[in-house]
């Protein structure tokens, strides 16, 4: 019904090699303006764009559109190295934010497991919605757990999540919450990108 990856098909996720780039300047990300909206825990998003380019973190279906085509909000003006980040993968992108998660314990990652709704109103055809994260803050001993079946630990991957660390993860179909201790909360990029070959060919130099 939807263009899927190869690159998912297997595991319903691919941790690429880390961003190169130029590194992304904290202020980028600290000085956004965050909104409360809880999300697998105790979390704030700052949105950078959003269904119509307004200060909001709700789903673009409330708009009736699919998650694709996002406006860039009033917070992108303010990080221009993670526009240029979203541009460069050269996909139709949809919601762009950055998440503020504070720290939690594994107990209560695994209870904030969920999936989320990323294909809400996708025409059939279309590419299929996935997401992928830029890690921004260094929390090498941070973990995105992983399940294909919530309460089948069998099934559970966990990728750690220090500075500049990318993954693209297919996060209708893998129930997925963070694990972070802490001290100081976490702070990563998260972009919902359309599946095609231009999401492919990124995943592909990223690899």
């Amino acid at each position: 019904m939807h263009v899927k990856l190869d690159a998912l098909a297997e595991k319903g996720f691919a941790v690429l090699r880390n961003y190169e780039g130029p590194q992304v300047p904290p202020e980028e990300w600290m000085q956004l303006e965050y909104m409360d909206w809880k999300s697998g825990g105790d979390t704030n998003f700052a949105p950078i764009a959003s269904a119509l380019g307004e200060m909001e973190c709700a789903g673009f279906w409330d708009h009736g559109k699919p998650d694709k085509d996002g406006i860039w909000t009033k917070n992108a003006e303010l990080c221009p190295t993670l526009v240029k980040w979203t541009e460069d993968v050269g996909a139709r992108y949809g919601r762009v934010r950055i998440i503020k998660l504070n720290p939690n314990t594994e107990a209560e990652a695994i209870h904030n497991l969920h999936l989320d709704d990323n294909n809400r109103l996708n025409p059939d055809g279309e590419g299929w919605v996935v997401r992928a994260w830029l890690q921004l803050t260094d929390d090498p001993d941070s973990y995105m757990i992983l399940r294909e079946d919530k309460n089948d630990p069998s099934t559970e991957s966990r990728i750690s999540m220090p500075r500049n660390r990318q993954i693209v993860i297919d996060s209708q179909r893998m129930w997925h919450a963070a694990w972070h201790p802490g001290p100081e909360p976490r702070y990563a990029l998260i972009v919902s990108f359309e599946s095609g070959g231009a999401l492919n060919k990124w995943i592909e130099s990223q690899s």
